[in-house]
This record gives C-alpha cells, sequence and structure tokens, in this order.
C-alpha cells in the first residue's frame, strides 16, 4: 500500500476533481481541510503549496523520483495522477492529446463561466447592498449554456467526453452537475442529461463527491456570513 497523498481540499466543485479522481484511482488520502470561508487559504503554510492561494492542492510523499512532490491547480494534480497510475489517462500519445484539449476546454471555460454565473445569480444578490445586475447574469448565463452546447454535441457520438472515461469527465463533471444552480435548460441538451446521470453514477464520483459535504452547507450567522463574504469576495490579496 503506497503512503496515503495529503490532499488539502474543501468541498466545491475544483475540490470535487481531485477527491474523486483519488476515489477512481483507489489511491490513499489523508485530508487536510481548508476552510476558504474562514481565510485558511491565506495562510502561510498553504501558500507554501498552492502559491495563488486556492484549494485543492496535493503531497505526494511518492513523487516521481521518489521524493515528496507538492502539485497545486486542480488540472495540474490530475494530469499528475493520471501519469501516476496511468489510469483514466489513455493509452496512448493522440489519447492524451484528446483529454488534454477537453481538459483544458473546462479550466479555461466552464469553471471559470460557470463560477461567475453561480456568483452573480446566486451570491451577489445576497450581499449588503444586494447586487443584482442582469447584464453580468445574462451574459455568464449565456455562455454557460454555450459551453453546455458544445459539450451536448460531443456526447452525441461519445460515450464519454474523450472517448473512454477520463480525468476530462473528472473535471467538467463537478461543475456541470450544478446546471440548475447555473439557470441552465438542459431539455435540449439529451446527450449531456445522459452523461450526467451515467457519471453521476459512479461509486467514486458518489463517494468524492460526498467528502467532507457536513462542512459545505453549516449554518452561519450573519456576522459569520458578512465575515466571510469579505474573505471570499473582497480580499485584495
Amino acid at each position: 500500500m503506497p503512503d496515503p497523498i495529503d490532499l488539502h481540499y474543501w468541498p466545491t466543485p475544483n475540490g470535487w476533481k481531485i477527491t474523486i479522481a483519488l476515489e477512481e484511482m483507489a489511491l490513499p488520502y489523508t485530508l487536510h481541510l481548508v476552510d476558504i470561508a474562514k481565510g485558511d487559504q491565506f495562510d502561510p503554510e498553504f501558500l507554501k503549496l498552492s502559491p495563488n492561494n486556492r484549494m485543492p492542492a496535493i503531497i505526494d510523499p511518492d513523487g516521481p523520483d521518489g521524493h515528496p512532490i507538492s502539485i497545486f491547480e486542480s488540472g495540474a494534480i490530475l494530469q499528475y495522477l493520471g501519469h501516476k497510475t496511468r489510469q483514466f489517462y489513455g493509452s496512448s500519445d493522440r489519447d492524451r492529446i484528446v483529454i488534454d484539449q477537453w481538459l483544458m476546454w473546462q479550466m479555461g471555460g466552464v469553471g471559470p463561466m460557470a463560477g461567475q454565473a453561480h456568483h452573480f445569480i446566486n451570491y451577489a444578490p445576497q450581499r449588503t447592498p444586494p447586487q443584482v445586475l442582469p447584464y453580468a447574469q445574462d451574459r455568464y448565463r449565456n455562455e454557460v449554456g454555450r459551453l453546455y452546447s458544445v459539450l451536448n454535441a460531443r456526447l452525441q457520438d461519445n460515450q464519454f467526453v474523450a472517448g473512454d472515461y477520463s480525468i476530462a469527465d473528472m473535471a467538467i463533471w463537478p461543475w456541470a452537475q450544478n446546471w440548475e444552480g447555473q439557470e441552465q435548460d438542459i431539455d435540449d441538451k439529451p446527450h449531456f442529461s445522459r452523461w450526467l446521470d451515467e457519471v453521476g453514477s459512479r461509486p467514486a464520483v458518489i463517494k468524492g463527491k460526498a467528502v467532507a459535504d457536513e462542512v459545505r452547507n453549516r449554518q452561519q450567522s450573519p456576522e459569520e456570513k458578512e465575515a466571510s463574504d469579505k474573505i471570499l469576495f473582497e480580499q485584495k490579496g
């Protein structure tokens, strides 16, 4: 049994990517919660691992040369784990190019656009004073819809995003499964809907998404919510 990977994590779509991958690859891991609502991401020790003050980050005690290695950025972590285990990352250079394309599509498109849609639709209107910005809501809602149409077209002729189930699916699904929170209509996207259900029913996906679920929707007092909003949305450094 390999030494466990240290996973610095909070239950968000980017965090779920890595718990899902670790579960799919049957890699042992030790969980270290990074409470982003309390500002743990700005702790100097965490910044040594993730200088962009974002989770997830990992430390693998058994790195490529037998020495520990730390990695930040969820896409880079997925690529590393795919290389390490030779799982869910294709069997040829051609396979990996296709997987990387769709992984980058998520990192540069779905993640940022869905995150902004969720912010302006769900968080901004709850600020004090409320920030209801129709232009921003429409801009990001429409762009997410366009991206999901691209994905639906891709899935018309492919069971999974890159052919076989891969780290690309693990990257996209945690964001895409929240389509309702992004105010999307998927009635016209049957292939996307089928894929959501198929990926979401995998035991490792269910288990990975459930990691630390109890802290995700914890109740906050008004004072705690005000403090966490300042950390999440007003941090300059």
